[in-house]
């Protein structure tokens, strides 16, 4: 009965795809230019499993001796966010890329969005204390989550207009202070919001977004929660099937609708992540413990701070011993990324990216993977080591043989 801790650094990228340049993304490369930018890291752990001999990668010095099995994977997916990197890494390829509405959404949907929260009841508390129904939405446009929340948190507050905004993902968010609309309130919206976003309007995520006032500052809370698509048949669901259990960790339950999903809890950051994963390594003895660690991404890259990037780099490499300790003998861990989030780029986007793929366990060969051409090799290799739940069905090759 065999175990995998797979650890996805959300946007870490390792370079720009060769498609790059019709996504606007040439010359990013997340993780080397956070090194160059900080001046260095201080990551031993993964530079000794090799991620600084990773093909392409600039700036990280190479392993003499690695201790892991490194490489690189191409996306062959139609899009560079989170939903869709995830789904890859199981199987899933996608085509057509996920709607975006850089012009903010459609009357038709907002008003219907408005209507269904009137007929399921939603109210939000005014400052006299009374329970009202909000007739409109604040933003509709291409925001910043932090920046709209400052611009318009006191109108939405006086009003009770939930704020509604996307970006260049394919996301409908919605942020409201938690006074106004406690958080299963908000999560009830979003629910409405996602069953209307189907269709040729399926966006690939409904985002909760609640924040609070702490002094002068509105400040979004751990209370966010992702209502994605329900995704195709994959390798969870393959898993979960065969009754090997599939643990997830923040989230990965919201990014597969919780299909596949054998049980699952939510993290507050980064470091509750890896609290997380070592707690479910205690409790969970075979199966998969897919964790997901957010902030690289939400707190970070989409905000171009690259010293908090690095410094959340160097926090999580630290912790890997704590994790690398607690293996069994046939453990394996496989730490990649799910898109890039250049924060050194004059965007706030993701960025088109190879994401880096390190594998590590005390029976794994310190192998040269070099560049697999999809995501989705590393859950095929992965269902293979647990089950095998291979199937041809699923986009993807395994490498397992190459590092057994």
């Amino acid at each position: 009965m065999n175990r995998v801790i797979w650890i996805i650094l959300d946007s870490v990228g390792a370079g720009d795809l060769p498609d790059c340049e019709s996504f606007g993304d040439s010359g990013c490369h997340t993780i080397g230019h956070v090194w160059e930018k900080n001046g260095g890291l201080k990551i031993p752990n993964m530079l000794k499993m090799g991620i600084g001999n990773i093909d392409g990668m600039i700036n990280l010095p190479k392993e003499k001796n690695p201790t892991a099995a490194y490489g690189k994977c191409a996306e062959i997916s139609m899009g560079k966010d989170t939903t869709t990197g995830h789904w890859e890494m199981t199987g899933i390829y996608s085509k057509t890329p996920f709607p975006t509405y850089p012009d903010g959404f459609p009357e038709r949907i907002i008003n219907e969005f408005i209507v269904n929260c009137q007929k399921e009841g939603i109210k939000y508390k005014s400052s006299d204390g009374k329970n009202l129904s909000f007739d409109g939405v604040l933003g509709n446009c291409t925001a910043s989550g932090t920046e709209i929340i400052k611009k318009l948190g006191e109108e939405h507050e006086r009003t009770g207009k939930p704020i509604v905004y996307t970006s260049a993902d394919s996301v409908f968010q919605i942020a409201a202070n938690e006074e106004l609309y406690p958080p299963e309130t908000l999560y009830k919206m979003c629910r409405i919001a996602r069953e209307i976003l189907n269709g040729k309007d399926g966006v690939g995520r409904v985002i909760a977004r609640p924040y609070v006032i702490n002094g002068t500052e509105r400040v979004r809370t751990a209370n966010r929660r992702d209502f994605s698509l329900i995704p195709p048949r994959n390798l969870l669901n393959e898993l979960n099937d065969k009754k090997i259990t599939v643990a997830a960790v923040g989230k990965i339950e919201d990014i597969f609708a919780g299909s596949g999903i054998t049980m699952a809890v939510h993290t507050k950051d980064n470091m509750d992540g890896i609290d997380k994963t070592l707690e479910y390594m205690d409790k969970v003895k075979s199966g998969l413990i897919f964790t997901n660690l957010v902030e690289f991404d939400s707190k970070w890259g989409h905000r171009n701070d690259y010293e908090g990037y690095g410094k959340g780099l160097e926090a999580v490499d630290e912790r890997l011993t704590e994790i690398m300790d607690k293996m069994m003998d046939d453990d394996i861990l496989v730490i990649n990324a799910d898109h890039g989030c250049d924060p050194t780029t004059k965007g706030t986007d993701h960025t088109r990216e190879y994401i880096p793929l390190l594998v590590y366990g005390r029976k794994i060969k310190p192998v040269d993977l070099g560049i697999k051409s999809t995501f989705a090799d590393i859950g095929q290799t992965i269902g293979e080591y647990l089950g095998p739940v291979i199937n041809n069905l699923y986009a993807g090759k395994s490498f397992l043989g190459e590092i057994f």
